[in-house]
């Protein structure tokens, strides 16, 4: 960490040092050189614009799909509090801010007639959920996303219209330097109750196959078919990433305090203070079983970031 660097003056929250292993829910990684708790998108913008261009930025959302490596982030790790979590109506439009946790928009959506019901068992916010165009049950951010507003690394503001996204499977094109502030949707409407009922049913499903009590990041690794759980009669299920990996064997796999989990082999696990290091190396062995017994290469779906520790 360079100490000697003069950084810009904030209306927000500026660390030096701070610890992100708490801040993950697989509970692992080493701190970042400065971490920036932006009060507003104008401090958030001024901070941009003043910081020297040579020190990288990462926007960090919940920690919800993230190893955070344990040597830490070198550079600003950029995180969206309070100033950042609206959810408003505006005649067909949801704008949400970034921060905005997925399953709080979908209960505030569905309580106000609107259908944002596919976010409701998605781990994350909503910053997250656009740049990696998160879905499930058939449904994509893509399916729905009007337009978002972003600040880029250089201080700029701008609005960007879903088609100029490059969104796809689990991937966007926006620069992994800019930051999202808000999202706006356009769902369809729906009655409240029925989408409560659609949400609660959607709850058991994932309740009664996934490990929700333990200590994972949701699904380590993206589906080879290229889809979800959709029910489409081309989403086959041994093309499944959880089926692929228990046909190699790695179901349970263990490696260190890391755990393949037993109710889903695709949810990587810190089942006893595992390090970044255990969980990114069992995930490695995982891909290597996988392509041994299938000729399948997974893909990661967790965002694996930082140095390893030394």
């Amino acid at each position: 960490m360079n100490e000697h660097i003069d950084m810009p003056p904030v209306r927000g929250k500026l660390s030096q040092g701070r610890s992100l292993a708490d801040l993950t829910w697989l509970r692992v990684g080493g701190p970042a050189d400065w971490f920036f708790q932006p009060l507003d998108e104008a401090d958030l913008s001024d901070f941009l614009r003043q910081l020297p261009s040579e020190i990288p930025v990462f926007p960090m959302g919940i920690g919800s799909n993230l190893i955070v490596r344990d040597g830490g982030i070198r550079g600003v790790v950029i995180r969206l509090g309070r100033g950042f979590n609206g959810i408003e109506f505006h005649g067909d439009l949801v704008r949400l801010g970034a921060a905005s946790l997925d399953a709080h928009a979908a209960k505030k959506a569905a309580a106000a007639g609107f259908d944002l019901t596919f976010l409701r068992t998605i781990p994350g916010s909503i910053g997250g959920a656009v740049r990696m165009n998160a879905g499930c049950y058939g449904s994509y951010v893509a399916d729905v996303l009007d337009n978002i507003r972003v600040v880029h690394r250089d201080g700029g503001i701008e609005t960007l219209a879903c088609a100029d996204l490059g969104l796809d499977y689990r991937s966007s094109e926006l620069p992994a330097d800019s930051v999202i502030v808000s999202a706006d949707f356009k769902p369809e409407r729906g009655d409240p109750d029925a989408l409560n009922a659609r949400m609660d049913d959607q709850l058991r499903r994932r309740d009664e196959s996934q490990p929700t009590k333990d200590r994972t990041a949701g699904s380590t690794f993206r589906n080879p078919a290229g889809y979800s759980s959709t029910g489409r009669a081309d989403d086959t299920h041994e093309l499944k990433a959880w089926k692929v990996i228990e046909d190699a064997g790695m179901r349970g796999a263990r490696l260190g305090g890391a755990w393949m989990n037993e109710k889903h082999p695709n949810f990587l696990t810190n089942a006893e203070n595992a390090t970044a290091a255990d969980l990114e190396a069992l995930g490695e062995l995982v891909r290597k079983k996988v392509y041994d017994s299938s000729g399948i290469t997974l893909e990661w779906e967790i965002k694996r970031i930082g140095e390893k520790s030394v």
